[in-house]
C-alpha cells in the first residue's frame, strides 16, 4: 500500500466499512458485487489490491451468528418445544439471512480498518 499522495479528511474507517464506502475519501464504492472487493474507487482513484481480509469476516460471522441463531433455538426449544420441522424452518433461513448480512458488514469494516491502520503483510528487516 503506498503512501496517500493528497491530503484526504479523516474518514471514520466503521462508518465507512458499515457503508462500503472507500476507505480514503469515504465516497466511493467499496464493493463491484455483493462480496468482491472492485478494483479501485471510482472517486479518488484509489487502489484497492491491498485489501484482503483473508478468513476473518467469517469466522466472526461464525461466532456472533451461531451463538444468536443457538441461543433463539434453545430458548424456543425450552420454552415452546415445537416439531423439528418447526425449528428447520425458521433457523435455517434466518441464520443465512443474517451471515450474508454480517459477512459484508464485516468485511467492510475489516477493510477499511486496515486501511486506516496502515496494516500489511509482515516483512523482514535484514537491514542491508
Amino acid at each position: 500500500m503506498s503512501e496517500d499522495k493528497a491530503i484526504w479528511p479523516p474518514i471514520d474507517p466503521i462508518s465507512a466499512g458499515l457503508h462500503g464506502r472507500c476507505p480514503r475519501c469515504g465516497e466511493g464504492r467499496l464493493f463491484s458485487g455483493f462480496l468482491a472487493v472492485g478494483k479501485r474507487c471510482v472517486n479518488c482513484g484509489l487502489d484497492y489490491s491491498y485489501a484482503d481480509a483473508g478468513d476473518g469476516p467469517a469466522v466472526f460471522v461464525i461466532l456472533i451468528i451461531g451463538f444468536i441463531i443457538v441461543g433463539l433455538a434453545l430458548w424456543v426449544e425450552v420454552t415452546l418445544s415445537p416439531p423439528l420441522w418447526l425449528h428447520l424452518l425458521i433457523w435455517i433461513p434466518l441464520a443465512l439471512v443474517l451471515c450474508l448480512t454480517a459477512l459484508r458488514l464485516i468485511k467492510g469494516v475489516l477493510l477499511t480498518l486496515q486501511y486506516s491502520n496502515k496494516a500489511a503483510e509482515g516483512r523482514l528487516d535484514r537491514g542491508e
